[in-house]
């Protein structure tokens, strides 16, 4: 969970001004700047004499810091290498409607600024990461939710949403009374079907007499899906008309609209990538947001990081998946570990995962 105080849009404007003027050589509005490793007292954990770097230099995806799920936990991460190994960061906002040419200017920025790692949030980096990565050779890019470039000096950190979303799957089809489920996702893509697929499949599974609506927010180029709660809402509500009693997202901050629609008539909403139990923003729906199907983009981060760092830092391919603790099911809500047919199903498909009883669909 974080732990500073969210800073408003209009704050962030204030910070980037200041800030050395990165907001605008970087196309993006920063969120925070803090201390190199010169300015800070002491060394990192590893050895200050071994990392020379600038500090993280942290990209976020669409909907930016205080999306209560994506882009958080990757704060979260980012935070938490600051502070274990004291070293320096900034992280930066997208802008509206920004194209390829913005992201590469961004990451460009903070490349030639010294900042190493330097992370893209999100596979909408893919393109600029590929361009980018090949000038500094001698800088380490993350690339989270994406796999295809194959730079040398880059790591796909990739995670196996279909299982994690499975077990939602499973706790949805136990949890509900009028036998019908929901799906919302942010935008059809590749990346959020592997949630759909996931998540159908635990459902099936479980009671096969349990129907699942699926609906997409958006359809690429149009990415509106992740950002805008109205549409989480709106989607919500219908699905709840047609009978829905628990439904699960996988919208970023689109997401948290169809948590608010639920928890307003009191029936189940399961969160995604964060814990959403446990974010400030969804204090007055916490009561009704059974669990999370959480993803450890923080845990990423940080370990993209240590290994930089360390002075040997990952490259290629870093899958999380659910063995590795990647993926998980959270269960801070009280009412559902007090359901303890659910935590018994889940546990159950937990391990047939784990241990490849069952294999689980990464498409629909």
């Amino acid at each position: 969970m974080r732990q500073k105080r969210r800073i408003s849009r209009l704050s962030r404007v204030a910070v980037a001004v200041s800030a050395l003027a990165l907001a605008a050589s970087a196309c993006g509005k920063t969120s925070t700047e803090s201390n190199t490793p010169e300015e800070t007292k002491g060394g990192d954990k590893a050895g200050s004499s071994a990392y020379k770097g600038k500090g993280i230099g942290l990209a976020y995806d669409i909907g930016g810091q205080g999306d209560q799920s994506f882009n958080d936990a990757a704060y979260a991460g980012y935070e938490k290498a600051k502070a274990e190994f004291k070293i320096g960061g900034v992280d930066v906002e997208p802008s509206d409607g920004e194209s390829d040419a913005d992201k590469v200017q961004r990451l460009t920025s903070l490349a030639k600024q010294g900042y190493n790692p330097v992370i893209g949030v999100g596979f909408v980096y893919a393109k600029a990461v590929g361009e980018v990565s090949k000038k500094f050779p001698k800088t380490t890019f993350g690339l989270i939710d994406d796999v295809t470039v194959k730079e040398p000096n880059v790591a796909g950190l990739a995670f196996s949403e279909e299982q994690g979303s499975y077990l939602a799957g499973v706790a949805a089809a136990k949890a509900t009374k009028t036998k019908t489920v929901g799906f919302i996702g942010g935008v059809e893509i590749p990346l959020i079907k592997k949630f759909e697929a996931g998540f159908v499949q635990g459902v099936q599974d479980t009671d096969k007499s349990v129907k699942v609506k699926t609906q997409y927010l958006t359809q690429p180029p149009n990415f509106d899906g992740f950002s805008k709660p109205d549409l989480g809402r709106e989607a919500a509500k219908g699905q709840l008309d047609d009978g829905a009693d628990v439904i699960y997202h996988a919208a970023g901050l689109a997401g948290q609209g169809s948590i608010e629609a639920v928890a307003a008539e009191k029936k189940w909403a399961i969160g995604v990538d964060s814990d959403q139990y446990n974010q400030k923003a969804l204090d007055k729906q916490k009561a009704y947001i059974l669990t999370s199907m959480t993803k450890d983009v923080g845990g990423a981060v940080y370990s993209l990081t240590k290994s930089v760092v360390e002075g040997k830092p990952l490259s290629g391919e870093q899958r999380f998946d659910l063995k590795a603790g990647g993926v998980g099911l959270s269960d801070s809500n009280p009412a559902f570990k007090e359901m303890t047919d659910v935590v018994e199903a889940v546990a159950k498909a937990k391990k047939a995962i784990e241990d490849g009883t069952i294999t689980v669909k990464s498409t629909p």
